[in-house]
């Protein structure tokens, strides 16, 4: 995976899923419940190792991604924060006052819990399995923090860039600086390869893209790089559309993540210069059948020429039968050109 996101081909094509420790395993589930509330389990080394390798174990996927959620970087700058079924992340809307008091001194202090997972993983982990990093790019993050929870298009962020651009900015580049710095952590710590999901950034208009989600990310993959050259940095702007033309050239990206409405008409131009990630609608998966067989074939046929890595275009859902994950590792794995 590692010789691929650094542009060489592979076929088959290294495979991994977003989401892959999560709802859709019964292991996952019983892990789930011994720990107590979400943020216990990603705050806990030995639990958040467990389901991290469960996938590893029951599928072998060719990487591992450490198990977290991205709005731990808020939560580890004093903010509020708690998942509650059916509804998601909660934290209280952060008010533009705020923003210069977020507490940045303990910052790797609270994260401290989450670097230990990242060494374990890389000891336990086979030596063929790279290990992903990751966090939530500034936008996405401050989306949240902004809101207080999830919304459909995040108006609430957007209508604060709009009315308060100075705090915004501010907000996206203390939340750049931090997110570099919790990355650089965790390849110290054993990471090989680190990756920033925009998951929001498709909201945005021409200016609000660059401004909230390139510049920030940019400013991301310039720090990581200046503390470690060679690790690649795999950037995922969800919904980015026809601005991912230009997005790996600005921010610096070695290898794109591509939601699964991109065109793979458009992935293969994309492909030309560097790796891609994905893209395979998770619905498909849900299917399985001709569905799941026609959608991975589409994508090998079109990107297996080039740096490919497999992987969903978001991440696999809680309703996702078992068998469907075995067949599609089956199909990419016995693929011959």
């Amino acid at each position: 995976m590692l010789d691929v996101l650094r542009g060489k081909t592979a076929f088959p094509p290294p495979v991994w899923m977003m989401r892959q420790a999560g709802r859709y395993l019964p292991e996952y589930r019983e892990t789930r419940k011994r720990a107590g509330s979400f943020l216990d389990l990603c705050y806990n080394p030995d639990l958040a190792v467990e389901v991290t390798l469960q996938p590893i174990r029951r599928f072998g996927f060719d990487a591992s991604i450490l198990f977290s959620d991205i709005l731990v970087v808020p939560h580890a700058l004093g903010r509020d924060l708690h998942f509650e079924e059916g509804r998601g992340p909660l934290m209280t809307p952060l008010e533009v006052a705020e923003i210069d008091g977020l507490e940045t001194e303990r910052f790797h202090v609270n994260l401290s819990p989450i670097y230990e997972t990242v060494r374990r993983l890389r000891a336990d982990l086979p030596d063929e399995t790279t290990l992903i990093g990751f966090c939530g790019a500034p936008w996405t993050v401050a989306t949240y923090m902004i809101a207080g929870h999830g919304t459909p298009d995040q108006a609430p962020a957007r209508l604060f860039a709009y009315r308060h651009p100075q705090a915004m900015r501010r907000l996206l580049k203390l939340l750049a600086d931090q997110s570099a710095a919790y990355l650089i952590r965790q390849i110290d710590a054993g990471a090989d390869v680190v990756q920033i999901f925009d998951s929001w950034s498709g909201v945005l208009d021409g200016a609000g893209f660059q401004a909230s989600c390139v510049e920030p990310v940019a400013e991301i993959v310039r720090q990581v790089h200046a503390a470690h050259p060679d690790v690649p940095v795999v950037a995922f702007p969800k919904g980015a559309g026809s601005r991912y033309d230009g997005y790996r050239a600005a921010t610096g990206a070695a290898a794109l993540g591509l939601d699964w409405t991109v065109p793979l008409a458009q992935a293969r131009c994309l492909q030309k210069d560097g790796a891609v990630q994905g893209n395979l609608d998770p619905q498909r998966l849900v299917a399985g059948g001709e569905a799941l067989s026609e959608g991975i074939e589409a994508i090998l046929d079109a990107l297996g020429d080039g740096p490919l890595v497999f992987n969903l275009g978001h991440g696999i859902t809680p309703e996702t039968p078992i068998a469907h994950v075995e067949a599609m590792i089956s199909q990419v794995r016995s693929a011959r050109k």
